[in-house]
């Protein structure tokens, strides 16, 4: 062997080995995506206003304890829309007061006096970031549920201001998966003033007809033993951004059921409640449906139990959820796909069929145009394959349908830079140059047009990975991988082989 060649062999033997290493066996090491696993595709929008009601019930409760502490009189505290909140019989005497309290404990609300009337109004640029934060946090809740529930791979990103894509790749479960994204997981506990009654007619007969500024009717969750209608606070006492812990249990009854506990400030909050109203009814209200209204016997401190005749799969959902945190904001289904398992095989047949087919193609025509010199190109050419699903295995990237497309490009980019090398050969054979150095020269002066070929494409493809939703993203790190294995195999391993295989004294190529 020349001098200098077994360095250049031992390299190529090693990526070899390496590679397929890695990339086997593929069925556990090449990640499907959905087109070619099955599973689930969902658009959802998240309905922002909710994040910023949330945010008001909880000002609300703030202001009503600072005006308590520092001796501010008002008669009410109600919320007139999401964003907006009202505290009426506030005295004029007090307004310096107030105005120096609200400037030192924030500044996000914008207010105004009119009478005995104080007004608190989310200012714009507030209310844009926490819709935006809104956003953001569903997504990571989102991640959260589903990595507990253990779908692997998925694909979970923002789409716009306010849409979220879903693709989770092998459910078997979707309805369940469905329902574990799209609860709402809002927990709130709220006091009961009057209730249950069958209907809202007769729950409000005795307040004239029409439900109090500061209350709400809820309905009970028949499913969890709570029919009927209740009258109770606006306000939360507690929500679920209080818990410190989540588990599932069972109740006294020995039925399943879900164990909480309240970190320090909610842990206050929940015994300062429970302590002024022993007597009376806390409703449990997850996603604005009752799941049970029991009575308050003693002052609760810090834990309790949220009961309502769950089954063992219900009552370790909501443990996922509430583990994962409330998600800020409600979200609709705006689209919906389900791509049966038969489908995707469908799908990966058709892929290997397409992919098969093209390398027969290409490895026929180099053999047939470029003889026993197109053996080379063969041989590159799979090594380029090997090396792509190596790197597939290593990065744990998911092949999408896309990404089989990028495949089969990358598979005519390598091609293209042997065509471009044995070109420039059979042209310095033309000029007389000898067969050593024909192919050196070949090697060294296609060299600069192919690296400008490939190295546009990647920077492509960069663009069409980082803006680009799943699908895309897999065709272009197929395509990336693809070109950057090409530019080792064309010029590196292609030139050795021919060093291997043609002698220096060698008078004729076949090319």
């Amino acid at each position: 062997m020349r001098k200098g060649l077994q360095w250049k062999l031992i390299l190529t033997l090693a990526v070899l080995g390496l590679s397929i290493f890695l990339a086997y066996p593929p069925k556990d090491k090449i990640k499907l995506g959905l087109d070619l696993k099955g599973g689930i595709h969902l658009v959802l929008q998240v309905i922002t206003e909710d994040a910023i009601n949330v945010e008001t019930d909880q000002e609300i409760i703030r202001f009503q304890e600072l005006f308590k502490k520092n001796a501010i009189t008002f008669q009410t505290a109600t919320k007139d829309r999401p964003g907006r909140f009202i505290f009426m019989g506030t005295s004029a005497d007090q307004e310096g007061k107030t105005r120096d309290l609200i400037d030192q404990y924030t500044r996000d609300w914008d207010t105004s006096f009119t009478g005995d009337k104080l007004t608190f109004t989310m200012k714009a640029l507030v209310t844009k970031a926490l819709k935006d934060q809104a956003v953001n946090q569903t997504v990571e809740t989102i991640r959260n549920r589903i990595d507990q529930f253990g779908v692997a791979e998925p694909l979970i990103q923002r789409q716009g201001s306010e849409r979220i894509v879903v693709e989770l790749p092998g459910v078997t479960d979707p309805e369940r998966v469905k329902d574990l994204i799209k609860v709402t997981a809002i927990l709130e506990w709220k006091l009961v003033k009057a209730g249950p009654a069958p209907d809202e007619e007769t729950l409000l007969k005795e307040f004239g007809g029409k439900s109090p500024e500061d209350m709400e009717v809820l309905k009970g969750d028949p499913k969890k033993g709570e029919a009927g209608f209740f009258l109770i606070s606006r306000v939360a006492s507690v929500t679920g951004k209080d818990l410190r812990m989540v588990r599932r249990s069972v109740d006294e009854w020995n039925s399943p059921a879900v164990s909480f506990s309240l970190n320090s400030e909610g842990a206050r909050r929940f015994e300062k409640v429970t302590g002024e109203n022993i007597g009376k009814q806390l409703a449990i209200v997850l996603d604005s449906k009752i799941q049970s209204a029991p009575s308050i016997n003693a002052r609760i401190s810090d834990s309790g139990i949220i009961q309502g005749r769950f089954t063992v799969e219900q009552a370790e959902d909501l443990v996922v959820v509430l583990k994962a945190g409330a998600l800020p904001a409600g979200i609709r289904y705006l689209e919906e796909r389900t791509i049966g398992p038969s489908l995707g095989a469908d799908s990966v047949r058709q892929g290997l069929m397409a992919g098969l087919f093209a390398i027969l193609l290409v490895m026929t025509f180099m053999l047939f145009f470029y003889r026993l010199s197109g053996l080379n190109a063969v041989a590159a050419l799979i090594l380029n394959i090997v090396i792509l699903f190596g790197c597939l295995g290593y990065f744990k990237a998911t092949l999408t349908l896309p990404g089989i497309a990028g495949i089969i490009l990358s598979i005519g980019m390598a091609v293209d830079a042997n065509v471009l090398i044995f070109e420039r050969i059979k042209e310095e054979r033309a000029v007389g140059k000898n067969v050593p150095s024909a192919i050196q020269l070949g090697f060294s002066r296609a060299f600069s047009a192919i690296f400008d070929s490939n190295l546009t494409t990647i920077i492509s493809a960069i663009f069409l990975f980082q803006f680009g939703t799943g699908p895309i993203k897999g065709y272009a790190v197929t395509l990336i991988i693809g070109l950057l294995a090409n530019m080792f195999t064309a010029v590196f391993v292609s030139h050795l082989i021919f060093d291997v295989t043609i002698p220096k004294s060698a008078k004729r190529l076949s090319i």
